[in-house]
């Protein structure tokens, strides 16, 4: 029998394809179809997947096409054209398949308790094995093209890829009680579970999960400025001691204070703040020092007549213009008659009305 047609795909310049449509329709007996390694090639007819050639070289005729003879009643040994789809499949490996989260998981740190927004990306590697299940399951219910891309066939599982990634890293992270910022040595153990998780679902369309990697999980710049705010707050904590952490956060306070409406000027002005202020720190200094004059003005301090502050109720030495823990502007009283009430009264001074 004469050869009258060659058929062959050289393959693409690009390895993402798995699917290649060829663009001959019309067939006859005799002619050549080649099929290089890595690849097969199925016969479809009316969406019936007919044939599969594996890598060869072959002269087609009614008795390697049985099933289509069947179909379009071929004569034997006839030259008749006969019309049939002819798809040639990748087989090889595709290992460099990237994924990645769109839409971040939000959760709440176990042990900082900061609100975070994690991403994770990876890679994949699959391999066609099953042809004609990939084929009637997969291929046949997308919009058939003359080439389909891994990039395609990624984005057909992406939701599945997502959703199993994202469950397994919220459990691991809750359940374990593991920080974000110590998952780096849980990815081993995340990627082998998304592996076995997905596994399943692609073997039911002839695909087999070869690697799969969780190479990176991490979250916004801001998310993790949160927690290193916590954690410098905690050194300076245990490297201070308690008595010295309360001395710094008064110098906090105050420094607050010289900066509101009033300004530096006000403040000092006033007295009353940096006059209690200064007692204050002159007691955390006598216990850690043990000045004999501190300790003196310590005592003094003692004595002088406190009040509390309308804000937060902590003590102040009265006059102050400024609370020493809240930083509240002491001078802002006003009575329901509309004047404004001194620091420390007990009655306003236009109407006699007692205040509260």
């Amino acid at each position: 029998m004469a050869i009258l047609d060659v058929i062959k795909f050289d393959g693409l310049k690009s390895r993402d394809w798995i699917i290649f449509k060829y663009f001959k329709d019309n067939i006859v007996l005799g002619s050549q179809l080649i099929v290089k390694e890595g690849q097969v090639a199925i016969f479809v007819k009316g969406g019936q997947v007919c044939d599969v050639f594996y890598p060869g070289t072959y002269t087609l005729s009614t008795s390697n096409l049985p099933i289509l003879q069947g179909l379009v009643n071929l004569p034997f040994g006839g030259r008749t054209p006969f019309s049939a789809e002819i798809y040639y499949i990748n087989t090889t490996t595709k290992l460099d398949i990237e994924w990645g989260t769109t839409d971040p998981i939000q959760l709440i740190d176990p042990k900082y308790f900061v609100k975070l927004r994690i991403r994770a990306f990876g890679q994949m590697g699959l391999k066609l094995r099953d042809y004609t299940n990939f084929f009637r399951e997969l291929i046949g219910g997308m919009n058939q093209a003359d080439v389909v891309s891994y990039d395609k066939l990624k984005k057909f599982y992406k939701g599945l890829i997502v959703i199993k990634v994202k469950s397994i890293i919220a459990d691991t992270i809750l359940t374990e009680k593991i920080s974000a910022l110590e998952i780096a040595t849980k990815l081993e153990e995340i990627s082998d579970r998304t592996k076995e998780k997905i596994s399943l679902e692609f073997e039911k369309y002839g695909l087999d999960v070869v690697n799969f990697y969780v190479q990176s999980i991490n979250f916004p710049d801001e998310d993790f400025a949160k927690i290193n705010q916590i954690l410098e707050e905690k050194a300076a904590f245990e490297i201070m001691g308690d008595g010295r952490y309360v001395t710094k956060r008064s110098f906090d306070v105050y420094e607050g204070a010289a900066t509101n409406e009033n300004g530096v000027a006000g403040v000092f002005a006033a007295g009353g703040l940096g006059l209690g202020a200064s007692m204050n720190m002159g007691q955390a200094m006598s216990g850690a020092v043990g000045n004999p004059m501190q300790a003196s003005n310590a005592a003094q301090t003692a004595q002088t007549e406190m009040m509390k502050c309308p804000k937060c109720g902590k003590e102040v030495p009265k006059g102050s213009r400024f609370c020493l823990e809240c930083g509240e502007n002491l001078t802002e009283r006003v009575c329901e008659c509309g004047e404004k009430i001194l620091p420390g009264a007990k009655f306003c001074s236009f109407c006699g009305r007692k205040v509260e």
